[in-house]
């Protein structure tokens, strides 16, 4: 393309990128912002002359855009739209390099599941030795020798396998299709084997997006598969595992835990304080919570947006894209 291309960073999350993409860019392009903080009726200007945009969900009457090439969002998740939200000669692609914070966190939490360091840094700080010498007390656990089932074996899978392994653990997984297992998975199931992982996994890691073939996927009947002292732990998006069976599971002790990132109620502006769940599974003792913030480290925001100047890039120059998720249809 040889005239001037026009991107626009939408939402408070990208238009402080300006400057920086400025920087990175090999080809022309001129780069508009707007914040939720305007009037979303610059945003519909800006919008209607934008070849690209980059961005995540911005609500509001959107004008036609017939002109736009691209929608960048510069995160994983784009639930938020679908093909017939998007011109036909729109591409949407999204951006990954998240999947070693995530796996980081993962490992993490089920250490402090298997060892309780936070719980045996209390207790020595309230009490002290409490009459005991080194080597005698309580007993903690090791991952090594347990098995972990991943259940969406693509990036965050994989990374999270990588690192299990270093801790000498078994690792299966099931994806949409089985196949050979390429290392280090010991087996990769389709989903139709679902109840074989859930039966023979000590951690059971969900990584899966929303769709309708995932939406509920674990439900009552499955986590009536997982051993009594199982784990469930979930970075993928929670309406992949029932909510109800979720709470019930854990508050009748028919697992033995869960490590929860992802959640089915988060704030708007209508309702800052919404609770994370209808049932409360914060005053449950068998779960480890936090607040979508998995994929929150410095290098990870870096990695994922080094993928939009690389598409607008590859855009201008009529490269195909990267991490193209669907084209649109309207």
């Amino acid at each position: 393309m040889s005239e001037q291309l026009t991107v626009l960073l939408a939402g408070r999350m990208s238009e402080p990128r300006a400057e920086w993409l400025a920087e990175q860019l090999t080809t022309d392009w001129r780069i508009e912002v707007w914040s939720e903080d305007e009037p979303f009726e610059r945003f519909a200007e800006l919008i209607v002359q934008s070849d690209a945009m980059v961005g995540g969900r911005i609500k509001g009457d959107w004008p036609a855009i017939p002109n736009l090439k691209l929608y960048q969002v510069p995160f994983t998740g784009y639930e938020f739209l679908k093909p017939e939200d998007l011109p036909r000669g729109c591409t949407l692609c999204n951006s990954y390099g998240h999947e070693v914070a995530i796996a980081e966190f993962v490992m993490a939490g089920m250490l402090e599941r298997e060892i309780g360091l936070s719980k045996y840094d209390r207790e020595f700080r309230e009490v002290g030795w409490k009459g005991r010498v080194p080597g005698i007390g309580p007993s903690h656990g090791e991952l090594s020798g347990k098995t972990m089932g991943i259940v969406g074996y693509g990036h965050i899978g994989k990374a999270v396998a990588a690192r299990a392994a270093a801790f000498g653990m078994r690792i299966v997984a099931a994806n949409r299709t089985a196949g050979d297992a390429p290392p280090p998975l010991d087996a990769l199931y389709g989903l139709g084997q679902l109840d074989t992982l859930l039966q023979e996994s000590d951690y059971v890691v969900v990584t899966l997006p929303t769709a309708p073939e995932t939406r509920g996927l674990i439900d009552a009947a499955k986590f009536a598969l997982m051993k009594s002292d199982a784990v469930i732990v979930n970075v993928g998006r929670a309406p992949v595992i029932a909510e109800e069976a979720l709470y019930n599971a854990l508050a009748e002790k028919q697992i033995g835990g869960a490590f929860i990132d992802v959640w089915y109620g988060y704030p708007t502006p209508e309702d800052p304080e919404c609770k994370p769940s209808r049932y409360p599974i914060w005053e449950l003792d068998n779960v480890i919570m936090t607040p979508h913030c998995s994929s929150r480290s410095d290098e990870s925001r870096e990695r994922r947006w080094l993928t939009v100047p690389r598409n607008l890039d590859r855009l201008a120059k009529g490269e195909p894209l990267d991490n193209v998720a669907f084209q649109g249809t309207a």
